[in-house]
């Protein structure tokens, strides 16, 4: 029983780490840059229901920026903000519009810093974090929260 629990959770993180990667890339003229609307930070409402989204969303950054165009960087430093927020989001599962407020601080301060200083954006640093934090905003608010609602309503006939 122990194992089956176990393979659960893995198969659970490799099904969300690649619909982060997948959902990235098939949509990279919005998720790369400074007014990024990445589309899969809506998947980090999963932290809530689930602690396999942490390595889960983790990962599907991780290979979504190292096939990005910011390369081996990026996927570094990309996928710790993600799993800092992930970490963060997971923390603070009992309320909703508490629990995305660390993948949008984590992605703002982390990614826009990284933007200006890593790969040299012309704008100042603030800027830099206010538009990462402007699609992150859309991101997790805009599209993770209804998704997070839906899931809480049906949780229990999705196995979460």
């Amino acid at each position: 029983m122990k194992n089956t629990i176990k393979s659960q959770y893995w198969v659970h993180a490799a099904v969300i780490g690649s619909l982060y990667a997948g959902l990235t890339l098939l949509l990279a003229p919005i998720s790369y840059g400074v007014m990024q609307v990445r589309v899969s930070e809506a998947l980090t409402v999963l932290a809530v229901f689930t602690p396999a989204a942490i390595p889960g969303l983790a990962t599907g950054c991780f290979f979504a920026n190292l096939l990005g165009p910011g390369g081996f960087v990026d996927a570094v430093i990309g996928s710790a903000a993600t799993l800092i927020g992930a970490l963060g989001t997971y923390r603070l599962r009992n309320s909703l519009g508490r629990a995305l407020v660390p993948p949008v601080v984590a992605n703002a301060l982390i990614i826009g810093l990284m933007l200006r200083y890593v790969y040299s954006v012309p704008l100042s640093a603030i800027a830099c974090i206010l538009w990462v934090g402007l699609g992150e905003l859309i991101a997790c608010y805009g599209l993770g929260v209804p998704l997070g609602r839906v899931l809480q309503k049906r949780k229990g006939d999705i196995g979460l």
